[in-house]
């Protein structure tokens, strides 16, 4: 689940790079990414008290700008530790902190933060915000137990979202958190959108009420409640108030508070973290995969439109050619083939030397024939590549008329309809290529058929000898044409008397039935092999692979596969936290 949800992640990061600022989406995506990274951080942060049972409790210190939060760290530990200025935007980078805690007790937490890179506080540097730093602190403590203090960078100044990234990894990697707010800043808007997203993270929280002045929490609290239950379910946590020292500068802790961590720890709740992970990924998955869902329906629907255009392709070739009673010569040239298995012997030596001497003998005919049909010009063949070229004319039409009327992803259908026609040429190429393959090997296939109808006659002695006898009338007729007209081709030939006589004494012979039979199975055998061969194998396949040529920083292209491995996790580990 983990890699999925990098995936899906860098994949909104590519599609958002190649927004403008004006499009509407903009701003849903920029947040879905903000959520995608606290689900991974949340699921790092199960792996790692998966591996390590005993790793140390983390505490991370969260809030507003100029809210006080590195004065509140440094009074927590006790010891001024953490940098504090008045300038707004003054820490960038996570700071870590080993209360009680040694560092080595940390090992994991690089593999936590993924590319962030640890280092030593004096070498961070805020032209670079993709590290962190963790330093021991010699001070012990009263109000805090052992633990990891996290000071955190502000969530809500102009420059927060080049180190937000920081700020929600440190906030997911939290067992307790501390919301530290002023008077003036507890209401904006962002500290809630904050405190909403991260409840499905079931952290154990303490706010802490800053910069106050004698009797102005009374008036504070209440209203805070009251945000606080507007975007929350659970229950108010408690707060703090903070009153602000003059003579220190600094704020002071109130003596009623000083167990207040003690009563937070027992809360922490290890255990419940796959069944929380199972919930937060529950929560916004739909959201997520909004837009690959709408890819996958894209395709689906242009998978649909492809299959109904090949299918009328199937019966544009059935009707045109196969059906039709002037275009079929398939089964024909069959029979022309039968011609050239009844040679018989002593005769045949004389038909052979008269055609020598003829300037069109009937084995020419026939090898003209088979060349005039094999040279892509026959009427198959033609007719093949006009409904190629008609189904891509066809496809880019319709794709052009989605992008023009479809309310969702109309970008995907322009899209779509522009590498269409990029890829016209190459596609019906690539198709008239194996229109040409088919056309010559199924030749292999009339000629079975020649030989299944001659072994049949062998099994009728009178129909054969009488077919013998019409096969020499057909040579000399065909003959006597070739010379009058000067050379006929094969279509020529089927419509001569002669040859129709012969088509007459097979069909009201005692073998007519079995003729028609493998007339209807070699028609059948050929609608099989075209729908197969060229619309199945060769258009269908090239016009499926469409949508993997869309630009892919433009697009999601989450695979089928991969969307259902993941589905199928979430799915398998919501039945199983059910059981438990």
């Amino acid at each position: 689940m983990l890699e999925f949800i990098q995936i899906l992640k860098q994949r909104y990061q590519a599609v958002i790079g190649q927004m403008n600022e004006r499009e509407p989406l903009l701003t849903e995506y920029q947040q879905r990414v903000e959520q995608l990274i606290y689900a991974e951080a949340f699921i790092r942060k199960g792996q790692i008290q998966e591996a390590r049972k005993h790793f140390p409790l983390q505490i991370a210190v969260i809030g507003p700008t100029q809210a006080g939060k590195s004065s509140v760290v440094n009074l927590l530990l006790g010891d001024e530790i953490a940098g504090v200025s008045p300038l707004a935007g003054y820490t960038v980078h996570p700071h870590g902190f080993c209360h009680n805690t040694a560092i080595d007790d940390c090992v994991g937490l690089q593999n936590y933060f993924g590319r962030f890179q640890q280092l030593a506080e004096q070498q961070l540097s805020n032209s670079r915000y993709d590290c962190y730093s963790l330093a021991h602190t010699a001070a012990s403590s009263a109000l805090l137990p052992d633990c990891v203090l996290w000071d955190t960078p502000d969530f809500d100044s102009i420059d927060s979202a080049d180190y937000k990234e920081g700020v929600i990894r440190t906030i997911a990697l939290a067992d307790i958190v501390v919301l530290v707010v002023s008077k003036e800043k507890y209401a904006d808007q962002s500290v809630w959108e904050i405190m909403a997203t991260i409840e499905s993270f079931h952290q154990p929280t303490l706010i802490c009420l800053n910069k106050l002045i004698e009797g102005s929490e009374q008036f504070i609290v209440p209203s805070l409640k009251e945000k606080w239950l507007q975007v929350r379910r659970d229950a108010f946590p408690d707060v703090v108030p903070l009153f602000f020292n003059k003579q220190t500068g600094a704020p002071l802790w109130p003596e009623s508070a000083g167990a207040m961590f003690s009563g937070l720890v027992k809360k922490v709740a290890p255990t419940k973290h796959a069944l929380y992970q199972q919930q937060l990924l529950s929560k916004y998955w739909q959201s997520w995969l909004e837009p690959v869902y709408a890819e996958r329906q894209a395709s689906e629907n242009w998978r649909a439109m492809v299959d109904r255009s090949l299918a009328n392709a199937v019966k544009e070739y059935q009707r045109d050619y196969l059906d039709h009673p002037h275009h079929y010569l398939t089964f024909q040239t069959a029979l022309l083939e039968l011609l050239n298995l009844l040679e018989i012997p002593g005769i045949a030596k004389v038909l052979s030397k008269t055609r020598r001497v003829m300037t069109w003998p009937v084995r020419k005919l026939i090898e003209l024939g088979k060349n005039r049909s094999l040279d892509g010009v026959s009427q198959e063949v033609s007719l093949l590549q006009q409904i190629g070229e008609h189904v891509i004319i066809q496809l880019a039409d319709r794709l052009l008329q989605k992008a023009e009327t479809e309310t969702g992803d109309h970008g995907w259908w322009r899209d779509a309809c522009n590498i269409l026609r990029k890829r016209k040429q190459l596609i019906l190429q690539e198709y008239e290529t194996e229109v040409r393959h088919y056309h010559a090997n199924f030749q292999q296939d009339v000629e079975a058929t020649a030989h299944r109808l001659y072994n049949k006659l062998l099994e009728q002695p009178m129909t054969l000898n009488a077919l013998r006898a019409t096969r020499i009338t057909t040579d000399a007729t065909a003959m006597a044409l070739a010379i009058k007209t000067g050379g006929i081709g094969v279509h020529d030939l089927l419509l001569t008397p002669a040859m129709l006589s012969v088509t007459s004494l097979l069909a009201e012979s005692a073998i007519g039935s079995y003729m028609n039979k493998l007339e209807a199975e070699l028609k059948q055998h050929q609608l099989e092999t075209v729908t197969a061969l060229l619309f199945e194998d060769t258009l269908k396949q090239a016009l499926y692979r469409l949508p993997e040529h869309l630009a892919g920083h433009k697009r999601f292209n989450i695979s089928p596969e991969q969307l259902q491995q993941a589905e199928q996790y979430l799915k398998e580990k919501k039945h199983g936290l059910r059981i438990l």
